[in-house]
Parts: structure tokens; C-alpha cells; sequence
């Protein structure tokens, strides 16, 4: 759901008469009540902001007159809300054609701001899903993650990307379509290995005619999209029918089809015919902590389920934050048909006609007591609590360490954000810097960054000039923005991968910015690149090491290995996707489709730049003058 389907019809700032002489600045109640009197009786969004202009708090409301008034009077609301209230210097409002659109603003605005006043949901990873691509002569089976792209359908969404590559694994054994990307199509003269282990059906080069795989498309679109019995049944008549010829070869194909198909079908570790398309949502509450587990089933077979772990839950019903929850969640992915819910929430038919706009059909909200639905609803909660007691746990030894690791390294508080920087090159190619974040509840995903190497002095490996400019860059900005330095964004502790040199030069850059109160650890490796020795270098003091059994280093080793693990990953990345680029991309005139027609013709880009200009005009499609702009660009001295 997105926030352009939802045009803002009016906004209202802090009045100020004409004519008048100003008024005096005013916040929190008297702020509310001053700006009741020119408040619409409209459906729409408010929003709280405090004195930097930082959003606190995002509501809804069928009359925005009505529902803000309530804020006038902050001794009859909770606790939280009256610290939301005495916090506010400014009201926003944006009103909405329907309370509907207010419910799909609303979700948007939470997601994008997350207000410390609102339930929050911590969302830091996409779903992959299978993509099938229609902009192609022979469509492409594969796995994505990612914004939805046009002329592609998507069947998902899968809970983790082992439960899709498993579930593509099969797929692709009983409808062998191509799975590569349209570079590697194009320039393949000869079948690979997927064609020679059965995984694919080779139309590179080929071996299966346009007609034939458009079947295999029509095939793998039925199954993944709910009709599987049909097209189980017709291979299965396909496969008799062949017998009965004699044909027994084509009888085995269609034989390992069907074998494969059921493999889908049986991987699952719980199916169901009570539903079809649906998603199971259970929410258990333990003191301040939530977890809500969903799973998802899609033509009754389960696609896996995944916890979250909402945060600003404390002092909320239980149908408060499974509402929150529910409108944030689908905020930026389609609701199936069905929602079974372990809570009423206070607004589900509205929440039903929100999803239903966005998803473009009906979707339905239930809370089913009894028969098999209740049954899936029982899984699902009890998968909620042992998670949340694994959650508890968890949260219980974080905090621990962190106390220890301010004690080991004489921190005057335990650190509540910590970022680790690390950088990955070969030889100083495709060179990249990174920054993960931990805090009290673990690794932060949403907030790592990555930064592309950018100055064209550095010497190749130059690793602390690496540093200087990831730090440079990032700590910049921080110190830039007005009031950064106080928010959540600037970290306690800051480590870095390496021995005194990096530590000297993370300190010049933090220290000509003006953070020379920020700490620095830098961790060298120990002797061989054993682990358990490593050795510590602070400023003001001598380099020292921990005992190898110590909790804080193996907590440590785990932050600087996720930094390795994180600079590793973009390197690689990044290094694919230059490797992926063809020497035929940046020629003036020459497109996928010419592309295309030339390594059709020729068999591979090295046969293209060896070409002669006759040889290029052949080509269907190149004309004298693109075939002109190709051979310059591979013969141009100048």
C-alpha cells in the first residue's frame, strides 16, 4: 500500500491571526486546545512534533476535531501519552477523502518516521518470493527480494530465502524453465550444466521450441497460484497416454514431474486444506514485551512463518497492538484473502476495508475458536511464546555484557548504540566501507551503511585512508545536522578493525570534528589470526588483551566478525555486479534488443569486438550507422 494512492486535501499549521499582534509560543495542552477552534470535523492524520520538529506521534481519526480534543485534557489519558503531550510544540494534520485512506496514511507515516510514541513494527528484512518475468520470449523463474517490478508476477511470500530456494529447487525439476539472467542467456553458445542435470530446458540455444515453453509457463503459473491438482492431473493423463504409445521415454519425463511436484507439495512442514491463501497472525504479551508470529499458508501449503517483535508496546491492549501491527505490516506488501488473528482488534472492520482497497479484493479478519483454523492459531501461539522466552533471555544477556563491556573498557554508562566500521577490497578494486550497529537488542539491521570508495588518490590497500574517509563522511554528516549530536543516531562506542595505526587514525578524523569525547577501540587480531588473542588499543592507555573465556570477547569477536561478514558481502556484491555488465553495455545506439540480435548472431561478445564492419551491418536490426558507432568503439585508437 502506498502513500500516493492517498492525496493530501488540506493541512493545517499553527494559526497566527491576521492583524493580530503574535501570539505567545505555546505547547502541549495549551498548544492543543489554542489550535482545536480550526480543526476540520474531517477524517484525516494528525502528527505531534517536538521542539526539533521530529515527529512523536501519529493518529488517525473519522473527525480530526473530535479525536485531538481528547489531547486537551491529558490528565485522563495514560501515562505515556501525557509525556507525548507535555513533549509537543507543533500539530501537523493532513485530512483524507475517507477514514479508510486516514488507516493506509497513518501506516505509512509510522513506517517512515517511527515515532517513539506510536507501536512501532521492527520490519528490517524483505520476503523473497519466486518471480516469474513476462517481458522476455522465454520467461524467467527466480528467486527475488525487493520492490515489485512491472510485467513480473510474484508467488510468495516465503519466510526465509532457504524455504524459496528449496521450494524453486523442485520447481524448477518439474517445469525446467531458465533461471539465469538475460546477460548470461544472450551469450551462451552452448547448453550448461542446469540443462545437463535436468533443471532447465536450454532455450538459449535452442533445444526447446517457444511453444513448448510457454506450456511450462502456463504450467508453473497454475501450480503456484493454487491449481495444482489440475496440472497434476494433466501430466498425469500426458504420462498414461505416452505409455499407452509405447513411448516410455516421454512416460519418465512426465513421471519425474509429477515426482518432483509432489516434493513441493510434501517439503512443507505443515500443510493444511483448512485454508487456501491465508496468513495466521498470534500476538502473546509478556509484561513490556509483545512477539507476534505469523505464518503463512499459500494453497494450503505452509511457506514458512517468521517473530517480530514490536517496539513502544508498553501500557497497550493486546487488539491495540495486533491493530498496529496488522496496518503496518501490509503497508508495503499485499494481504492474502484470509487473516486469522489470535486477538480481536478494536477497528477490524475498518482495517478489513483498508486492506481490501489496497489488495484490490476482498480481504477478511476472523478469530476462529474452534475446528482446524483454531488448530493452525494454536501452532502459531505457541511458537510466539517460545520465541519471546527466547527474546527475554536474550534481551537479559545483552544487557549484561554491555555492563561488562563498559566496565572492561571503563565506559561511563553501558553503550546503547555501538557501530563497528571495516572496509573490504582486492588490491583497492571495487573498494567499499561499512558500518554495523548493535545495541540492546542485538544487531540493528536497518541501521548498517555502506559507502562506496570515492577518492581517486588513495593508494591501492590504503586501509587507513579507507577509514579516514568512511568516518569522515559519516561523522560529517552527524555533526552537520542540527541536534544529531543528541539523537539516536550518534553512537557510544565506536570500534574498528585493526591495531594502533587504525585507532590513531579514527581518532585524528573524530577529533578534527569536534567528537573528541567519543570513544575508540580498534581490535588487532592475535598472533597468526588466532581468536581468543587478540589485543585492545584505546586512547590513554596501554594495549591490552582479555581473558580468552571472557564473555565481552567473545561479544566482541561476534560484532567485528558481523562487520567483516557485512564489508565482505557489499565487496562481493558490488564486484558481481560489474562482472555481470557486458562489454557490449555503453555502446551509443545499442540497446537489449540489438544487444540481443548480435549475440544471437555471433555466439559471444568477444566474437562481436572481432567483427568487421560488414560483418556488423548483416546483423538484423544494425544499420550502417550503429554498426559504424560498434566497430569504433571497439578499434578507436584516439
Amino acid at each position: 500500500m502506498s502513500q500516493d494512492l492517498i492525496e493530501p486535501t488540506q493541512a493545517v499549521a499553527e494559526p497566527e491571526p491576521a492583524g493580530e499582534a503574535p501570539l505567545e509560543p505555546a505547547s502541549g495542552a495549551a498548544l492543543i486546545r489554542r489550535q482545536l477552534q480550526t480543526l476540520p470535523n474531517e477524517p484525516g492524520v494528525y502528527r505531534m512534533l517536538d521542539h526539533k520538529g521530529q515527529v512523536l506521534y501519529v493518529g488517525k481519526a473519522s473527525s480530526l476535531k473530535k479525536r485531538v480534543a481528547a489531547y486537551a485534557h491529558p490528565q485522563k489519558l495514560p501515562a505515556r501519552l501525557q509525556r507525548m503531550v507535555a513533549l509537543t510544540r507543533s500539530l501537523e494534520v493532513i485530512t483524507t477523502n475517507s477514514e479508510v485512506e486516514a488507516l493506509l496514511l497513518e501506516a505509512n507515516l509510522i513506517k517512515r518516521y517511527r515515532p517513539p510514541f506510536n507501536i512501532v513494527l521492527r520490519d528490517d528484512k524483505s520476503f523473497p518470493y519466486i518471480a516469474l518475468r513476462h517481458d522476455h520470449p522465454f520467461p524467467q523463474l527466480f528467486k527475488y527480494r525487493g520492490s515489485k517490478k512491472p510485467n513480473t508476477e510474484y508467488f510468495g511470500p516465503f519466510a526465509s530465502a532457504g524455504a524459496v530456494n528449496a521450494t524453486l529447487n523442485a520447481l524448477l525439476r518439474a517445469f525446467p524453465l531458465r533461471s539465469c539472467s538475460d546477460s548470461v542467456f544472450e551469450s551462451r553458445s552452448r547448453p550448461c550444466l542446469l540443462y545437463q542435470i535436468k533443471r532447465c530446458s536450454a532455450p538459449c540455444v535452442g533445444r526447446i521450441e517457444p511453444e513448448a515453453y510457454a506450456r511450462l509457463v502456463d504450467e508453473v503459473r497454475e501450480f503456484l497460484s493454487g491449481r495444482s491438482r489440475e496440472v497434476q492431473e494433466r501430466l498425469k493423463q500426458e504420462m498414461m497416454e505416452a505409455a499407452d504409445r509405447l513411448d516410455f521415454e516421454t512416460a519418465a519425463v512426465f513421471r519425474d514431474r509429477l515426482k518432483a511436484l509432489a516434493h513441493v507439495q510434501s517439503q512443507q512442514e505443515i500443510n493444511t486444506d483448512a485454508v487456501g491463501d491465508a496468513d495466521v497472525i498470534a500476538l502473546v504479551v509478556q509484561g513490556p514485551l509483545a512477539c507476534i508470529q505469523v505464518f503463512f499458508y499459500r494453497d494450503g501449503r505452509n511457506y514458512g512463518n517468521r517473530a517480530y517483535f514490536p517496539a513502544h508496546t508498553k501500557d497497550s491492549e493486546a487488539g491495540e497492538i495486533l491493530q498496529a501491527f496488522i496496518a503496518q505490516f501490509y503497508a508495503e506488501r499485499q494481504a492474502p484473502p484470509l487473516l486469522l488473528l489470535s486477538e480481536p482488534i478494536p477497528e477490524a472492520e475498518l482495517m478489513a476495508d483498508a486492506l481490501s482497497l489496497s489488495a484490490g479484493r476482498k480481504v477478511s479478519l476472523r478469530v476462529p475458536q474452534r475446528g482446524e483454523k483454531r488448530r493452525l492459531l494454536e501452532l502459531a501461539l505457541r511458537n510466539a511464546k517460545e520465541a519471546l522466552a527466547r527474546r527475554i533471555a536474550e534481551l537479559g544477556t545483552q544487557a549484561e555484557l554491555l555492563a561488562e563491556l563498559a566496565d572492561r573498557l571503563g565506559l561511563e554508562a553501558p553503550p546503547e548504540r555501538i557501530e563497528v566500521y571495516d572496509n573490504s577490497h582486492v588490491q583497492g578494486a571495487h573498494a567499499v566501507g561499512v558500518f554495523i550497529v548493535a545495541g540492546r537488542e542485538g544487531f540493528d539491521r536497518r541501521a548498517y551503511r555502506t559507502f562506496r570508495i570515492k577518492s581517486s588518490e588513495l593508494a591501492p590497500g590504503d586501509d587507513y585512508a579507507m577509514l579516514r574517509e568512511v568516518l569522515r563522511r559519516r561523522f560529517a554528516r552527524l555533526v552537520s545536522e542540527q541536534g544529531e549530536q543528541d539523537s539516536g543516531t550518534r553512537p557510544d562506542l565506536v570500534i574498528v578493525d585493526g591495531g594502533a595505526g587504525q585507532l590513531n587514525a579514527a581518532r585524528a578524523v573524530l577529533d578534527e570534528l569536534g567528537l573528541t569525547d567519543l570513544p575508540v577501540l580498534a581490535i588487532a587480531k592475535g598472533p597468526e589470526r588466532e581468536a581468543g588473542r587478540e589485543r585492545f588499543f584505546m586512547t590513554g592507555r596501554e594495549p591490552f588483551a582479555l581473558d580468552p573465556r571472557d564473555p565481552v570477547l567473545y561479544f566482541l569477536q561476534r560484532l567485528r566478525d558481523e562487520a567483516h561478514r557485512f564489508a565482505i558481502a557489499t565487496h562481493r556484491s558490488r564486484r558481481a555486479k560489474e562482472a555481470r555488465r557486458s562489454v557490449l553495455d555503453g555502446i551509443p545506439g545499442v540497446g537489449a534488443r540489438r544487444k540481443r540480435a548480435l549475440l544471437q548472431h555471433f555466439g559471444s561478445a568477444r566474437a562481436v569486438a572481432q567483427a568487421g564492419l560488414a560483418d556488423l551491418e548483416r546483423v538484423p536490426g544494425i544499420n550502417r550507422a550503429v554498426a559504424r558507432a560498434i566497430y569504433d568503439h571497439f578499434h578507436d585508437s584516439g
